[in-house]
């Protein structure tokens, strides 16, 4: 109620609003010659948002949002991001092993430069005495392979000495220790007096990584090391121990795959397939597999690097 001087005592009518104490107020005064109509008085009260109205029951008067996924929708997303793994693994795969494939021809290709420039240089190639004469007490002389072992077959040079391209490595970089401390063959420099270093590969600490490792190997993206031969015999041509095989290389009579050529018979019969060049340097590829028995341009030799491939 509300008193006034001079209004007698009159009730009061209140509203109730369940968003807010927001009263409506009514007034009456008291009648005179230019009576005056109640008017209706009300507190001006900004009204909240739809979305943000309480009931008197505590609940939303808006449409309420959903607080989270479901089980069913959870599931859902898991199993589209499963599809879309499966989906582009094959895709990660082949790119991976493309660059692969790409490492292994840019060390291939200076591994051939390297060569060439250090016979360039010392009009001879880079191997030892030992390595010569191995091949060249043989009738007929015979080129150098400097092998290893590859998917458990042993590739390994004609004659009685044997090694890997790690004699190759120590005179190209001019090393006289391995990185494990072992001596090279160019104690002294002797087999680079110019001290110059014709490849610039990585080097690593173990010796199964790619790169030139603590034991002088260079091994490919793959872990196998680098086959090398070199035309020790000087007729212009370089027969490497695996691909010289008829069984390998042959296509049609003396015609080889990959562009060689067994000029020794006309009907291609023995292991005689050669390339025409000083220096013949592959790899097993991304399957690290060879096979004696396969052609060159199938099965496990079919993903072969070959620095000579045309």
């Amino acid at each position: 109620m509300i008193r006034g001087t001079s209004a007698p005592k009159q009730p009061l009518t209140i509203t109730w609003q369940d968003w807010a104490w927001c009263p409506m107020i009514r007034i009456a005064r008291r009648r005179s010659r230019n009576p005056i109509r109640p008017r209706p008085g009300r507190v001006n009260c900004p009204r909240p948002p739809a979305a943000s109205r309480i009931g008197l029951n505590g609940a939303r008067s808006g449409r309420s949002t959903p607080g989270g996924f479901t089980l069913v929708e959870l599931l859902v997303v898991i199993s589209i991001i499963a599809v879309l793994a499966a989906m582009l693994m094959p895709a990660f795969a082949r790119a991976k092993r493309q660059a692969q494939i790409m490492k292994a021809r840019k060390d291939i290709g200076e591994l051939v430069n390297a060569c060439t420039s250090y016979d360039s240089h010392y009009s001879r190639l880079p191997m030892s005495a030992a390595a010569v004469q191995s091949v060249l007490n043989l009738n007929p002389p015979r080129d150098f392979t400097f092998g290893g072992i590859i998917g458990g077959v042993l590739i390994e040079s004609p004659g009685n000495y044997k090694t890997n391209n790690n004699e190759v490595i120590a005179i190209l970089l001019d090393l006289e220790n391995y990185p494990n401390g072992v001596p090279t063959i160019n104690q002294g420099h002797v087999k680079n007096p110019r001290r110059t270093k014709y490849l610039n590969p990585p080097m690593v600490s173990d010796t199964v990584s790619h790169g030139v490792g603590l034991d002088g190997v260079f091994r490919d993206p793959w872990g196998n090391p680098y086959i090398i031969s070199f035309d020790a015999n000087n007729d212009g041509k370089v027969r490497d121990a695996f691909y010289a095989r008829q069984a390998v290389s042959q296509d049609t009579g003396p015609t080889g795959l990959n562009g060689l050529y067994n000029s020794r018979d006309a009907n291609g019969n023995g292991d005689n397939f050669e390339y025409s060049g000083p220096v013949m340097v592959w790899s097993a590829g991304p399957d690290k597999q060879v096979d004696p028995t396969a052609k060159a341009t199938s099965g496990a030799n079919k993903d072969n690097v070959l620095s000579w491939k045309q």
